[in-house]
């Protein structure tokens, strides 16, 4: 007997969890429009994140937005493509150690005050010191105590996104290959 999904039916052709291409993409719900509207967004939708992420010093918006909508961007290819190949496409697999970067340096930059003798989360240059411009953009500790969450939420989400493809993918391969066994194999040999 196979697993069943969350919703209780068991894995397998009768419930539309079967692959037509490489890759494991369900069949019947992806077309080459929407692997084509797919590949168009990802740039914007990394443009948008980095764009809430510099913007949220300014106005409404910050690292944890900006990850989420970088991780919404990958999301989307792994619905177009399947696992397979939108890892192929994607150089995702160091994503998961940003995550460890990315709270790491939040850390750093939280922990920072009490090490030098200052409160928790002290902002740095402290007021009415020089600030250090790149562009417009002001180098305080807010910004990377920033950089640091959107590591941190970009690097989860797409471990979890990765996570559940794999199990999905490793769920229809075993549903495959119960439905082309042989009943001899999977029942024993024939008593008769």
């Amino acid at each position: 007997m196979r697993p069943p999904a969350g919703d209780g039916k068991p894995l397998g052709p009768e419930n539309g969890l079967t692959t037509d291409v490489p890759g494991g993409v369900p069949e019947g719900q992806t077309s080459v429009m929407t692997r084509a509207v797919s590949r168009l967004l990802l740039m914007p939708t990394i443009a948008t994140a980095a764009a809430i992420l510099v913007k949220g010093y300014v106005e409404p918006g910050d690292g944890f937005s900006a990850g989420v909508v970088a991780a919404l961007g990958i999301l989307m290819q792994y619905l177009a493509f399947g696992r397979e190949q939108a890892e192929r496409m994607l150089p995702l697999r160091g994503l998961g150690y940003m995550a460890f970067f990315g709270l790491l340096l939040t850390l750093v930059v939280a922990f920072r005050g009490p090490v030098v003798g200052q409160t928790l989360m002290t902002q740095w240059p402290l007021p009415g010191d020089a600030v250090i411009h790149v562009g417009t953009l002001e180098v305080i500790t807010a910004v990377a105590f920033d950089v640091g969450i959107f590591l941190l939420v970009l690097g989860y989400g797409t471990g979890v996104i990765s996570l559940i493809a794999r199990v999905v993918g490793r769920a229809e391969r075993r549903s495959k290959e119960e439905n082309h066994r042989d009943p001899d194999e999977a029942y024993g040999e024939d008593m008769g």
